[in-house]
């Protein structure tokens, strides 16, 4: 299926993180088709792999069943590979080809990659990674909330005494002790000048490197323009998506055993 192919009378359905939400609503409203969004809460991808294949299915199934969508577009990257294992319903799943999210604000993975590899140690805001950053909701809070130990260090000492709450942080940090940068990626989306502040800040509080980035708009253009294309895995109805240790990253599978 390519954009050849689409009539701008057709109907698609885009399910998201909501770290993409001012991206993928701009997006939206000047693609040439009609195309109804719908948001997941950021940190999805901190839940168990099978909890986040879960809900993503279920929110697959439920938009196959609402109305007569030609595809539906994932706004997923293989993240804690929470996809792998989605079955297409009726109509055909079409997801961006990245390890993670990030990518999508890179344009494309192998930007993404080349940045990263130069980069060791670089954690990444962007609108969406900061204003949804609510560590109230379920799978936001990641692995160390999960254990139990997601608290500040002065909820620690007031539950566990200033000896153990000491021994907990130096045994094991604080989920960002392996990082020395912020980079802020630009999507011009909205006025992002106070984002930009508070991630400047939020660097400056770590004694971190602080850089800003622009953007790159390419590959969410694509997903919504129906321009899917080798940076894009369409998943056939009733078809699996596979993961794969290459280049390609995801990949089609007749059963889910197979995934």
């Amino acid at each position: 299926m390519t954009v050849m192919e689409l009539g701008n009378g057709d109907k698609l359905k885009f399910i998201g993180c909501e770290i993409a939400y001012r991206e993928a609503c701009r997006l939206a409203a000047t693609s040439p088709f009609r195309v109804d969004v719908q948001f997941l809460r950021k940190g999805l991808h901190d839940l168990p792999t099978g909890e986040m294949r879960s809900r993503l299915q279920q929110a697959v199934d439920s938009a196959a069943a609402e109305a007569d969508y030609k595809a539906i577009l994932l706004g997923y990257a293989r993240c804690n590979d929470g996809v792998v294992g989605l079955k297409a319903p009726s109509v055909p799943l079409v997801i961006p080809k990245a390890h993670d999210c990030i990518t999508f604000f890179f344009g494309s993975r192998h930007a993404y990659q080349q940045y990263f590899y130069a980069n060791p140690g670089t954690y990444f805001h962007t609108t969406g990674w900061l204003e949804r950053n609510d560590s109230t909701v379920p799978g936001a809070q990641g692995v160390m909330a999960q254990l139990g130990l997601g608290d500040t260090y002065e909820q620690m000492v007031a539950k566990y005494g200033r000896d153990n709450a000491e021994f907990i942080r130096q045994t094991l940090g604080d989920g960002l002790q392996n990082y020395s940068k912020i980079c802020y990626i630009e999507m011009d989306a909205t006025d992002e000048r106070p984002f930009l502040n508070a991630s400047r800040l939020w660097a400056e509080q770590r004694g971190w490197q602080f850089e800003r980035l622009k953007g790159d708009w390419s590959l969410l253009e694509r997903l919504f323009a129906g321009q899917w294309d080798k940076d894009f895995l369409l998943v056939g109805p009733g078809l699996y998506v596979a993961s794969r240790n290459d280049d390609e990253v995801l990949g089609v599978c007749e059963e889910a055993v197979d995934c």
